[in-house]
Order: structure tokens, then C-alpha cells, then sequence
């Protein structure tokens, strides 16, 4: 009983040697093809000290995959490349900044499996420099579960709707003129996002670059949060997802933009203004103009708005 024990509990190994699998697999295995100690450098890591740097993380992937007669024929184009597997990574890798390994382990795995020759995946990542050996984590997925992961990248630009992006300064959040605003908004036309300046009051200052531009994305939330506060129509977002939610209850996004900016693979430097951040924002979704509420003259990239039957009209 204890031997079948050991075989049931191997069958899913990749990583064992070639007798291992011998002993423990069907008599009609599934061919399989590997990469294996695939190494890239990283910035990735749920810890403040992994934040700004980069780490070598290691890769070793196997596919399960049809057969098909690409031996009888000697084509190439009838099998499942090695480059699959490498483009795959890389890819995930430039979607956005990840915190977890089984994160990124998840995501690439589900985009192989959207290949029609691979059954299953098996995935082990290391990273190799953050204890004296190695850490990390392996997973095996199969085409039957692929509906349970998300493959990260293949929503973006993809909101049902494009939202209409707006600009609000500190000045014109303190007028008595911003319900009608928010009034003309939410009856555009379109879904909306709205960006805003840091809250209006002096923020602590550290002269370390990273730690004051983490301040100044906190100043943009805290007045998210409480124009969130005076408007129960406006709903604070942080992620695509959440944009995708809002859209869909016809609510106004109000952009908190922490997560996006601090993930984002090629985001915006950490000086970049607020109306920077706005335009990076309104890039990853095509590039649309901003339109900047009470302005008289636009900035690059914004539109005036000085008035409501402007935007009415």
C-alpha cells in the first residue's frame, strides 16, 4: 500500500528524473518538451526592498503536448517551438510589476495553455538572491482548469467602453460649481475617469526620490477618497478591474493611482506631475485628450473645458 502511495503522489512530478517518471507514469505517456534554468532578471516582490531593484529569478517550465506526425515528416512547423515557452515569460514579465511569484507562475501557465498541442504545464520559479540557496514556488495546471486563470495583458485597451478622461485642479474641486460638473460628467455619454491633483495642503517632504513620490501619489488618493466622499456617483478605482466595474454601473472612476503607476513595467518617472500622470494614464488606453474642468488655456494633451455647455454642447 505504501508503494502506491508513492506512485500516486509522483505521477505529477516533471522535475524528477527520466527513471522517475518511467516508474510512476501510464503506459502512453504524453511527450513533453522543457525548458529548464532559464534565468532573468527581475524586479519583483511583495517587500519594500524589493521595490527598485531587480533579482535573478529562474524558470523551468514543462509542457505535456499532442502528439503529431512531425517526426514522419521532419516539419517544423508541425511542433510546439521552444520559443513558446521563453516568449511566454517574457512576455508576462513585460506586462507589469508582480509581487508573487505564483502570480507570474499562473499567468504564464495559462497562456500556454491556450496553445491547441499543450495538455498540461508544469512550472517551478526560484529566486536565486534572496536567501544563501534558492526559494520559490511549482505548479502544475491542465487545459481543464485554465478557466479559473486570467492571463494577464490581454485586457488591456479592452474596457467595453472607452472612458472619457477628466482633469479636476485642486482650484475647481473647491467650488460650489462642482456638482454641476459632476452632473454634466455623468450625463456626457460616456463612461468617466476622472484625475486629480494632490490634496491641497503642504505634504512632508524627505528629499528621497522614491519615498517623496510614494507621498505624492498618496496626496493624488486622499483626494480621490474625498471627492469619493461628496459624490456617492463617484467611485475610486485602482485597477483595470475596478475601471471595467465602473463602467459597467454607469458609475464616474476616480483614478487612485498607487498600484497602477507603481506596477507599471515602462510607467511614468517618479517626478512626473500630476498632469503627467494623467497623460500616462489616458495613454495606456489609446491616447484619448483630457479634458481639463474650469481651464481656459488646455495644457499638451488636454482639452479646455471653462464651462459646463461646453462639455453639454
Amino acid at each position: 500500500m505504501a508503494r502506491v502511495t508513492c506512485v500516486a503522489q509522483k505521477k505529477n512530478i516533471a522535475f524528477d528524473s527520466l527513471e522517475a517518471r518511467a516508474e510512476t507514469l501510464s503506459s502512453d505517456p504524453l511527450d513533453r518538451i522543457a525548458v529548464r534554468d532559464f534565468v532573468k532578471e527581475v524586479e519583483i516582490g511583495a517587500f519594500q526592498s524589493e521595490r527598485g531593484v531587480t533579482q535573478k529569478i529562474r524558470f523551468n517550465v514543462v509542457l505535456e503536448v499532442a502528439r503529431t506526425n512531425a517526426t514522419a515528416t521532419d516539419d517544423v512547423d508541425l511542433i510546439l517551438s521552444y520559443d513558446t515557452i521563453t516568449e511566454a515569460i517574457d512576455h508576462q514579465l513585460e506586462v507589469e510589476r508582480l509581487n508573487l511569484l505564483e502570480t507570474l507562475a499562473e499567468r504564464v501557465a495559462a497562456s500556454l495553455l491556450k496553445h491547441p498541442m499543450v495538455e498540461r504545464v508544469f512550472i517551478r520559479i526560484e529566486k536565486l538572491d534572496r536567501i544563501p540557496g534558492t526559494l520559490g514556488i511549482e505548479i502544475v495546471r491542465n487545459k481543464s482548469n485554465t478557466d479559473e486563470m486570467k492571463v494577464s495583458g490581454e485586457t488591456k485597451g479592452s474596457v467595453s467602453a472607452d472612458p472619457a478622461f477628466f482633469f479636476i485642479s485642486n482650484a475647481e474641486m473647491q467650488k460650489a460649481l462642482l456638482s454641476t460638473w459632476l452632473d454634466a460628467i455623468a450625463n456626457h455619454g460616456k463612461p468617466a475617469l476622472i484625475c486629480l491633483e494632490p490634496i491641497a495642503q503642504t505634504l512632508p517632504r524627505t528629499g528621497v526620490s522614491q519615498a517623496d513620490h510614494r507621498i505624492e501619489l498618496l496626496g493624488i488618493e486622499q483626494n480621490a477618497w474625498a471627492l469619493a466622499g461628496r459624490d456617492k456617483r463617484c467611485i475610486v478605482i485602482e485597477t483595470r478591474t475596478e475601471l471595467e466595474h465602473a463602467i459597467r454601473e454607469g458609475l464616474i472612476a476616480v483614478w487612485a493611482p498607487s498600484k497602477m503607476v507603481l506596477d507599471a513595467i515602462d510607467g511614468p518617472n517618479s517626478a512626473a506631475t500630476a498632469r503627467e500622470l494623467a497623460r500616462w494614464l489616458s495613454g495606456e488606453f489609446g491616447g484619448q485628450d483630457i479634458y481639463e474642468i474650469g481651464a481656459e488655456i488646455s495644457n499638451e494633451g488636454f482639452v479646455a473645458l471653462p464651462n459646463t455647455s461646453v462639455l453639454n454642447g
